[in-house]
């Protein structure tokens, strides 16, 4: 089997240590980054540079979401800076982890490679509906009905009870679910990881510098803190 992953690569502290993992775990990382128009595109960058160390591939692919907009990276709606609250924020971009996860799945299966990574997280983060365990379930079931693998006329499915019993299946795997960012922040360190080479903010300063304000921002912030280790983060 194809020891190829393709793994999803925003520029951000997670993916990053995402990216790490799928490595140590002796995968050929496949990045991908999805190029939204948001309006943090300083993450492309760091995309960039992550890649640059941690990528046997990189592919930066253009998807224009601010013709739909409905979020504060993809319209002219304004960044909240008041802290975390209840709900889901205007910061949540519709469906964009369906989206990435399906491109994601393509480049896959066109490289036959069948392992996914994705650097969601459910415990410390903004309340994202496309972060959470069922969803990453709920993809990884349709990964194996939608695509090649689920083809009878080739012997490959083999539906038992709604589950499948081949070992030639997709898997999405979602390293980071059950971390706090403490401990997302201690698998860097443990990685050998530059944190400083990823980008968090969702408003960034023209220089490039985190706001520190923005849920991303606290989030981060609040990582290193717990973690008792050194923020790298430029803050304005």
């Amino acid at each position: 089997m194809n020891k190829s992953a393709v793994v999803l690569l925003s520029g951000g502290l997670d993916s990053m240590v995402c990216a790490a993992i799928a490595r140590e775990r002796g995968f050929r990382v496949l990045a991908l980054t999805i190029d939204y128009n948001q309006r943090h595109r300083i993450e492309l960058e760091a995309a960039a540079r992550i890649a640059g160390q941690l990528a046997d591939r990189h592919i930066v692919l253009p998807l224009d979401l601010r013709a739909f907009g409905g979020s504060a990276l993809t319209a002219d709606i304004e960044v909240p800076k008041d802290g975390l609250g209840e709900g889901i924020p205007v910061t949540y971009v519709p469906a964009r982890n369906t989206i990435f996860l399906s491109l994601a799945l393509a480049w896959a299966e066109a490289e036959s490679a069948r392992d996914l990574f994705i650097g969601v997280n459910a415990l410390d983060y903004s309340g994202y509906p496309d972060c959470r365990p069922e969803f990453i379930e709920a993809f990884e079931r349709l990964a194996n009905r939608a695509t090649r693998v689920a083809d009878p006329v080739k012997g490959i499915w083999n539906a038992v009870k709604g589950g499948f019993a081949n070992n030639d299946l997709f898997r999405i795997h979602a390293p980071l679910q059950h971390m706090t960012k403490a401990d997302i922040a201690l698998e860097a360190r443990r990685l050998g990881l530059d944190a400083a080479l990823s980008h968090s903010c969702y408003d960034p300063m023209p220089d490039g510098r985190h706001c520190g304000q923005c849920d991303a921002c606290r989030l981060r912030a609040k990582g290193f803190a717990e973690a008792g280790l050194a923020d790298p983060t430029v803050y304005a």
